[in-house]
């Protein structure tokens, strides 16, 4: 189809839309050419099917009222019966029969048609109070997993709040911690800077260095190492002292040990009096 035919359609179109408005300006490009062609097809699709429901509507309706004319007929025929003469009751009860009727879904007002609608009525009763026990039930679980559910949560909600105060307490424990190992350093940085200045000035005075803290320290191990070695050689010494024979020899050894452990205690006294000062 001419993109100039196509424009005349979808103005005809839009001409038949608005009727006596003025139709919104549009910029007329292809593209919105075929648009709204495309729309107007649709358009004209969609009315003739509504002509066509409208029609079929039309035509059921005209054979309801051919048929409601030929049942009324038929009653005046047999029973010299017409609804215009029913009392007040008898029109409430056929406007009963015919609202009965239309709700059951019954091709027409006999009782063979109103006794299987009414089953069908009453099967889907039985099904929807079977569904409505069923729905309660789930309900009933729903409810008990929501209780169960806001128990949990509010244990939660305990426990969290314990957990921050807990931790609220380990916070400041930490940071007390902090603040004296911060305190601990500065005082630590003092004692060495202090030491640092006393070594200093006790190097300027001509101190020797053997008797500084580490040489002290390493003195009085090594004299523990020698207190150490001397208990053996008294020992020794002792059980020289218990030997019986040769007088002479045993005297001579008691010497030697002596002169050794003389010579051990007077290492250690200068060992001494070199700490002590």
């Amino acid at each position: 189809m001419e993109a100039q035919e196509k424009e005349a359609q979808v103005a005809a179109w839009l001409k038949k839309i608005f009727g006596d408005h003025p139709i919104p300006q549009y910029e007329v490009n292809p593209r919105t050419t075929e648009i709204l062609h495309h729309l107007s097809e649709r358009n004209r699709v969609r009315d003739r099917d509504v002509h066509l429901v409208i029609e079929d509507l039309k035509q059921k309706a005209s054979e309801y009222e051919s048929e409601a004319k030929h049942l009324q007929d038929l009653l005046m025929e047999s029973v010299n019966f017409s609804p215009a003469n029913l009392s007040s009751t008898g029109s409430n009860y056929l406007n009963a029969l015919v609202d009965s009727a239309v709700a059951l879904e019954t091709k027409d007002t006999s009782l063979a048609s109103f006794i299987p609608a009414v089953n069908n009525l009453t099967s889907d009763l039985f099904r929807t109070k079977s569904k409505n026990e069923e729905i309660k039930l789930e309900l009933a679980k729903l409810e008990k997993n929501l209780t169960a559910t806001l128990v949990l949560e509010k244990c939660l909600r305990e426990d969290l709040k314990k957990a921050e105060l807990h931790l609220s307490t380990e916070r400041a424990k930490v940071d007390n911690r902090l603040q004296n190992m911060d305190f601990l350093k500065a005082k630590s940085e003092e004692f060495r800077c202090g030491i640092r200045a006393a070594e200093e000035k006790l190097s300027a005075r001509g101190m020797d260095t053997s008797l500084s803290h580490q040489s002290l320290v390493a003195l009085s191990e090594k004299l523990a190492e020698l207190k150490r070695q001397t208990i053996p050689l008294k020992k020794k010494l002792e059980s020289y002292l218990d030997l019986m024979p040769n007088p002479s020899l045993a005297q001579v050894k008691i010497e030697e040990a002596k002169r050794e452990l003389d010579t051990i205690e007077a290492e250690l006294t200068k060992k001494v009096d070199m700490m002590q000062l």
